[in-house]
């Protein structure tokens, strides 16, 4: 059975080799010096191996592997392929749409003045765009975001910083409501802790959300 002692000792050779742990979980040491959780299983007649992440840093722990075994485990007992399965998941983050195609669709389709819809897209191309059009919606952390309204607000510009945040609050509302399963960053950012305004910036600020 493997022990975080023993998996920290083991050494490449050259060529690969395998170590098992417990229930038919083992590792592989590749000549390269990586190691990795795998599992080798029988459904529908086939032979097939999954394998759950490398170990060390950046990777995933002993614990964490004998975890995703017992979640393989009930995969093959319902029919299912954990390799299969895994593939498909990553297909789908792959394919994922990013901040950018989500904020045109918004864009467009979001019911608002055409005035506003003119001053969001400028404030989007000119704030967002470089920053987040690439990323996955799932890549975007409100540490990001913060960052980007703190920068906005030092050049002088606090109420573009609250803008900037709201067309992304708003993003990704639009996503979630379509099914996309991620968390909205704008919401651990809010307003008033980007900049404080007089009563009368405030007015103009909420006008230019009708």
């Amino acid at each position: 059975m493997l022990t975080d002692t023993r998996l920290r000792h083991l050494k490449p050779k050259e060529k690969l080799y395998k170590v098992n742990d417990r229930d038919g979980l083992y590792v592989a040491v590749t000549p390269a010096g990586t190691i990795s959780f795998r599992y080798n299983y029988s459904i529908n007649g086939r032979q097939e191996t999954v394998t759950f992440g490398r170990y060390g840093v950046g990777g995933i722990t002993l614990a964490e592997a004998r975890e995703r075994l017992n979640e393989a485990k009930k995969m093959v007992a319902s029919g299912r392929s954990p390799a299969r399965e895994k593939a498909r998941d990553k297909a789908s983050i792959k394919d994922a749409e990013t901040f950018g195609a989500w904020a045109e669709k918004w864009l467009r389709g979001y019911q608002m003045a055409e005035s506003t819809r003119d001053m969001r897209r400028s404030v989007y191309q000119r704030e967002l765009k470089s920053k987040f059009a690439q990323q996955k919606l799932s890549e975007i952390t409100h540490e990001d975001l913060r960052a980007l309204t703190d920068n906005i607000v030092e050049r002088g510009a606090p109420a573009t910083a609250v803008h900037a945040r709201e067309i992304v609050l708003q993003v990704y509302r639009w996503a979630i409501e379509r099914g996309q399963k991620v968390e909205n960053p704008a919401d651990l950012v809010r307003p008033a802790s980007i900049a404080k305004f007089e009563p009368r910036d405030r007015a103009l600020i909420a006008r230019s959300h009708l």
